[in-house]
């Protein structure tokens, strides 16, 4: 197996390469603004660092958000053209899964805890887990003091709004070489590689103009 992982749901554009067994590399950069420009460089190095080329890959996952949608279908965009052309199946997660995941690997187990990723709007997308990790609720969005309990929280909504949550977990973002174990270990459910935006996107068509010579 030789497996690349890459999700742009948050402000973190995050790539790694998984062998079945360990990450043999991986690059993040937090930049909000600079998705399109920083994901493919950033693929390129973690081959290289690898010592593989894009031929050598297996599989592709692709964190699925729920997200910002110009960030979000970057990443999307980018792995279903990459297993297009490779002829590679392509895994999509849920990045709030993926951040669920990364906190049973970097935090004590025994209580429930929520997932919460800024959305914007003074909302974030959000999910809440039993203590195994096993999703009870969500994904959804909406203010953070909406959630059904305040429980601690990972992601960048705890941050952002802390006292709709119990403590602030780690991580704050997705990380692809926690996606991409995940994957490997079968930890996640694997989803279509769709974007789950759960909302429309913040920037719309504008609407035809009214005729003045209508009746």
């Amino acid at each position: 197996m030789l497996l690349l992982a890459l999700d742009t749901s948050t402000p973190a554009v995050t790539v790694a390469l998984h062998d079945g067994e360990r990450v043999l590399a991986e690059a993040t950069t937090v930049d909000p603004r600079r998705h399109t420009e920083l994901l493919m460089p950033l693929v390129t190095s973690v081959l290289a660092e690898a010592g593989v080329g894009r031929r050598d890959l297996t599989e592709l996952a692709v964190g699925a958000g729920p997200g910002p949608f110009t960030g979000l279908r970057v990443g999307l965009a980018a792995a279903r053209t990459m297993g297009a052309v490779l002829e590679l199946p392509v895994h999509g997660v849920c990045s709030l899964d993926v951040l669920a995941y990364g906190v049973r690997a970097t935090n004590p187990p025994g209580e429930p805890f929520a997932v919460a990723t800024d959305a914007r709007r003074r909302e974030v997308y959000w999910a809440t887990y039993d203590a195994g990790g096993v999703r009870t609720a969500g994904p959804d969005v909406g203010p953070a003091a909406e959630l059904p309990a305040r429980l601690p929280a990972a992601g960048a909504g705890a941050r952002l709004y802390p006292d709709a949550f119990a403590r602030a977990l780690d991580p704050e973002y997705p990380s692809a070489a926690q996606l991409a174990a995940a994957v490997a270990t079968q930890a996640v459910e694997i989803l279509p590689p769709d974007p789950l935006y759960l909302r429309r996107p913040d920037a719309t068509p504008p609407s035809a103009r009214k005729s003045v010579l209508a009746r």
